[in-house]
Order: C-alpha cells, then sequence, then structure tokens
C-alpha cells in the first residue's frame, strides 16, 4: 500500500473499518462489540474464542467476514473421531507411486474451528500448534499456512458432558475471549424478517490479503507511552497471586493469574483500538476497554469464588 505518511494510513484504516462494519451489517444484526473484537485481532494477529449457545451467528458472523476481506475461508466441524491429518492434510500414494502431500482444511486464511472442545486433545494439540507456529509439520516436511492466517474457534457453555475442554494453558494462545449473547428483541426482529423471505444480499469486498497485512503492521509501528504499558504489565500482574502487585481481590477469588501473553495481547489491543478511535498512540482507556476479553480465560478461579458465586467478569471489573 502505498500512503503518503503514516497519518494518512491511519485514516485510511478508519474508513477502511468503518466500511467493514457497516458491510457485515447487512448480514448481522447486532452483536457490535463482538465484530470489533474479531476485526481488533485479525488486526493484531490474534486468534478469537467464541463462547455462545447455538444458534447466535457464529458460523455466519465467520463467513461474512471472510466474504468482505476477500479471504479463503473453511470450516472446519470437530468431532470425537477427528484425527490432527483430517485437519492439517496427510500425504498419499499417487500413480507414479510418489507420495503427494494433499493439503487439509487449515489450508486458509480463515478458520472456524467450530465446537473445538468436541474434539480429543491430540487433534486440538494439532490446531493449536498451527496456530502457534503458523505452518504444519506431516512426514518431517513443513509446510507454511496462509497469511494472513486466523483460528476462530466457537464453544458451547451449555453442554459439557462428552467433551474434551481445553487446559489453560492451550486456551492461552487465544488473543480473544468473546462471550455471544442473546439478541435484543428489536434486533430478533429484524433478524426474523432478514433471515425468512427470498432476499439475498451480495458483499463487496472491502480489503485485501494485502491491506490487511499492511495494516497489521500499521498497528505493531504505533508508538506507546511507557506510563501505558506499565498500566498493561501491572494489570496483568494484580492476577498473580505471588506478585508485588497482587490485590486482596485476586488472593481470595483466583487460583492461578494471567501470563505475559496477557500483557502482550493488552498492548497490542490498545494499539489497535486508539487506531480505530482516531488517536495516534494509545492511552490507559484503550487498555481497559480490551481488558475483558483478554484477561476472561486467562484467569483459573478458586473454590472460594465458586462458593460464593463470584464470576471472572467480576473480577476482572474490580481488577481495573
Amino acid at each position: 500500500m502505498q500512503y503518503k505518511s503514516d497519518t494518512e494510513a491511519a485514516e485510511a484504516f478508519v474508513t477502511k473499518y468503518n466500511a467493514l462494519t457497516a458491510e457485515i451489517g447487512n448480514i448481522i444484526v447486532g452483536q457490535n462489540d463482538t465484530i470489533k473484537d474479531v476485526l481488533i485481532s485479525i488486526f493484531c494477529k490474534g486468534h478469537c474464542l467464541l463462547v455462545g449457545v447455538p444458534g447466535l451467528a457464529k458460523t455466519l458472523l465467520v463467513n461474512t467476514i471472510a466474504d468482505v476481506l476477500g479471504l479463503s475461508f473453511n470450516r472446519i466441524q470437530f468431532t470425537p473421531d477427528l484425527m490432527p491429518s483430517d485437519i492439517t492434510g496427510s500425504e498419499i500414494l499417487d500413480e507414479g507411486r510418489n507420495f503427494t502431500f494433499i493439503k487439509g482444511p487449515l489450508f486458509a486464511n480463515i478458520i472456524l474451528a467450530d465446537e473445538i472442545n468436541r474434539t480429543p486433545p491430540k487433534t486440538q494439540a494439532a490446531l493449536l500448534e498451527a496456530m502457534q507456529e503458523r505452518q504444519v509439520t506431516t512426514a518431517g516436511k513443513k509446510y507454511d499456512l496462509g497469511n494472513p492466517f486466523f483460528v476462530l474457534a466457537t464453544q458451547n457453555p451449555i453442554e459439557q458432558e462428552g467433551t474434551y475442554p481445553l487446559p489453560e494453558a492451550q486456551l492461552d494462545r487465544f488473543m480473544f475471549n468473546v462471550w455471544l449473547d442473546y439478541p435484543k428483541f428489536q434486533e430478533e426482529l429484524q433478524i426474523v424478517k432478514q433471515t425468512t423471505t427470498t432476499t439475498n444480499v451480495k458483499l463487496k469486498k472491502i480489503l485485501s490479503s494485502e491491506e490487511i497485512l499492511f495494516f497489521q503492521e500499521l498497528v505493531r509501528k504505533v508508538p506507546v507511552a511507557d506510563n501505558v504499558i506499565e498500566y498493561a504489565v501491572k494489570l496483568v500482574n494484580k492476577t498473580r497471586l505471588n506478585s508485588e502487585f497482587s490485590t486482596e481481590t485476586a488472593k481470595k477469588y483466583l487460583a492461578w493469574g494471567a501470563g505475559p501473553r496477557a500483557s502482550q495481547y493488552l498492548v497490542l489491543g490498545a494499539k489497535c483500538n486508539a487506531l480505530l478511535n482516531g488517536k495516534f498512540s494509545p492511552d490507559i482507556e484503550d487498555v481497559k476497554s480490551i481488558a475483558l476479553p483478554v484477561l476472561r480465560h486467562r484467569l483459573v478461579l478458586n473454590y472460594k469464588a465458586e462458593a460464593e458465586g463470584m464470576g471472572v467478569e467480576e473480577i476482572i471489573k474490580a481488577l481495573l
């Protein structure tokens, strides 16, 4: 992308983002915060874990975002019998008796890992390794995945029987944990009206993969004041029981705190949030605005929190 200055690039970023949300809004009704969090994680080179009951348009949201971004999209429905090679790909013997690698569904720009907790740890680990390394290894050979590469995994919070919950160390690979709630009454009216007719909305492509890569680099170039970085790191340290900044709330209700990835994602997310709000450097309010989805899945509650009915969101708000 050719822009005369970073200021011009930042203005173009806001313009493109507004066009993206407007185009997505032609299909997705409401869910503004969810859309913002997903787009921020894309522009920060992160991944998202989406938690919500069935029927809240999680799949439609990802499909819509892939369409307006002009990116390739694959959906993987996780099941208990899914093997790692089913998602990464495998080698087959062709007619010339040579081994040929057949790429699996992971080889796309946007991956929807539907119900990630429905598949055994071996397949979960294959996906999480691909998320971290952005490559897969088969028969000793490494194959690079798409660029940009973004995974949106979903979980159903209601039914946990017969599932394989992700351990905390693997949950840490996700930048955001986003909770979807039921739509408001007026939003649901609009959803029903839109989806029970023959209307077919054609989406425009707003961003190319080259533009996304450019804006990902632009986000990382945003300068951050030392006091903002200190606030982000101190906030994460407040969740650790053995830290000098640990609070009484953390000591009372937490069994385990957040790791260094939380500090990194707080600063990166704050940079992107600042750009979207027309600022050239993030402040503490930008850190606070994305603290909930960054920390939500990184804190482990103890028995006292469960006994007293303390939720992780209440604890995060107390720490803020």
